[in-house]
């Protein structure tokens, strides 16, 4: 019998999915960043003025210039309670992820999303005491880290099974949200509506997101494309489940085939004896067998520690890669200032050099993995240069801060912080998505889904030792 041909992504529609789906894990984090100004006007304790007053002030408010009291910390609150839940349900799912179907938890974890956005959206119409609103909205973002955990986890496990090229997208949707969370602060800032409509405009826009996200993943498993790779993880193909690979598959390449080091051949095993497929046509290798293609050893359970031993070169990557990251960005590249006389350019400096630009530069690098994958082939270098971007540490707080008291400022123009932004984000988008695209390589199909499940846990704890490393930087100041 014949091999089955493998089915097209018609007009690239589930390419278009995967990447929409990745847009809408990491809406909940950047519009919540992007909004703090908005959270500390609810929370105000005192008066609140602006830099510039215009007066005509919007909400969010998202001038770099803006000064209100907040008695109630908000912003070391919401790193917090967003990297601590990110962290234990990203564990959670790590340990408990074959107890439930990954159609509940994507489907569960999306659905929960949209409806504390709603709810977000609806207090923006209620009057509410500042503790209340302080209450409500830590709650909120608790859960939707939660949430967030989750669906992360069960979606990069899916990917396992797909060509690496979808992992990509995924991601590259990924740092799309946070490019679109950053536009949307800049049209709150330039637009001259009234702060409660700007606001609600402002938190209606992710619920329309995570919707999509949900008619995308319901659309899923119609698919035939995105059918033929999911149900590899199924029983129903288990004579094709077993197999040694010899390094990193390539794309395109059957993963169920093993590589002879010394000739380059691919070899199938069956009672015993070792052939080649050039030799043979057979519609299913290797397997190992009992003299029959259709009978087959059903995998073994994976194991957290055996699937780490495999990938724990990327994981370390990609807990320096955050950590580096979210140690400067954007506790310290938010408190640059500009040096020019221009009052628009001063206005927008930090929304568009800071927030914006690191976006779109993250994006690009996320994207660059689709086209250029180095070192795929000696992983044991990656670290090391990972490593290499702690020198953006000093480099940027050596940029124009007027707020410190020990450091000096060596690079007060402009274009000395674009310049370290550029390359900042571009690696950090690039090492991440490198990361994450190839640790469901090195494991089993079986295990692809646990693989990142645990790379998503390191990603979890990258952020959150980012996130405390920051407080230290501050205070080095």
């Amino acid at each position: 019998m014949a091999p089955q041909a493998k089915p097209k992504d018609t007009f690239h529609c589930v390419g278009i999915i995967f990447f929409l789906l990745g847009l809408g894990t990491l809406l909940p984090w950047n519009f919540f960043i992007t909004a703090i100004p908005y959270f500390q006007s609810q929370l105000t304790t005192g008066n609140c003025t602006t830099a510039e007053d215009d007066g005509n002030q919007t909400v969010p408010d998202l001038e770099p210039g803006s000064r209100c009291s907040d008695g109630f910390n908000f912003s070391n609150w919401l790193a917090l309670l967003s990297q601590l839940p990110l962290l234990l349900f990203t564990l959670l799912n790590s340990l408990l992820y074959q107890c439930i179907p990954d159609t509940v938890r994507i489907l569960g974890s999306l659905v929960g999303i949209l409806l504390l956005f709603v709810l977000t959206a609806v207090l923006v119409q209620v009057e509410m005491s500042p503790w209340s609103f302080f209450s409500v909205t830590m709650a909120s973002v608790w859960f939707i880290n939660s949430f967030c955990a989750i669906l992360q986890g069960s979606l990069f496990g899916q990917l396992g099974s797909f060509p690496q090229s979808y992992s990509t997208l995924f991601l590259s949707g990924q740092g799309m949200a946070g490019t679109f969370a950053a536009v949307a602060m800049l049209l709150s800032m330039a637009s001259g509506a009234d702060a409660r409509t700007s606001a609600l405009g402002y938190f209606v826009t992710p619920c329309v997101g995570t919707l999509i996200s949900i008619l995308c993943y319901l659309l899923l498993p119609h698919k035939g494309f995105a059918r033929h790779y999911l149900d590899k993880k199924t029983p129903e193909e288990p004579g094709c489940e077993l197999e040694t690979k010899a390094g990193l598959l390539a794309p395109e390449d059957d993963p169920t085939t093993m590589q002879d080091a010394s000739q380059g051949e691919m070899l199938n095993l069956s009672n015993g004896n070792i052939r080649s497929l050039a030799q043979e046509d057979l519609p299913c290798a290797p397997q190992m067998t009992n003299g029959s293609c259709g009978v087959a050893l059903d995998p073994p359970k994976p194991s957290v520690l055996h699937v780490l031993k495999k990938i724990w070169q990327l994981a370390l990557c990609i807990v320096m890669v955050f950590s580096i990251t979210l140690s400067v960005f954007p506790a310290i590249t938010a408190s640059v200032a500009s040096t020019s006389e221009n009052k628009t350019w001063r206005k927008f400096f930090t929304p568009v050099c800071c927030f914006l630009l690191f976006n779109v530069m993250d994006w690009l690098g996320r994207s660059t993995t689709s086209y250029f994958l180095w070192p795929d082939k000696f992983l044991q270098l990656l670290p090391a240069v990972v490593g290499l971007r702690l020198l953006f540490v000093p480099l940027l707080l050596l940029c124009n801060i007027p707020q410190r008291a020990y450091l000096p400022t060596l690079f007060q123009q402009d274009a000395w912080f674009i310049l370290f932004m550029v390359v900042f984000s571009l690696s950090n988008g690039y090492f991440v998505s490198l990361s994450m695209c190839l640790a469901p390589k090195q494991v089993q199909p079986h295990e692809s889904e646990l693989a990142g499940a645990i790379m998503t846990f390191f990603l979890a704890l990258g952020l959150s030792c980012g996130a405390a490393l920051s407080f230290v930087l501050k205070a080095l100041l």
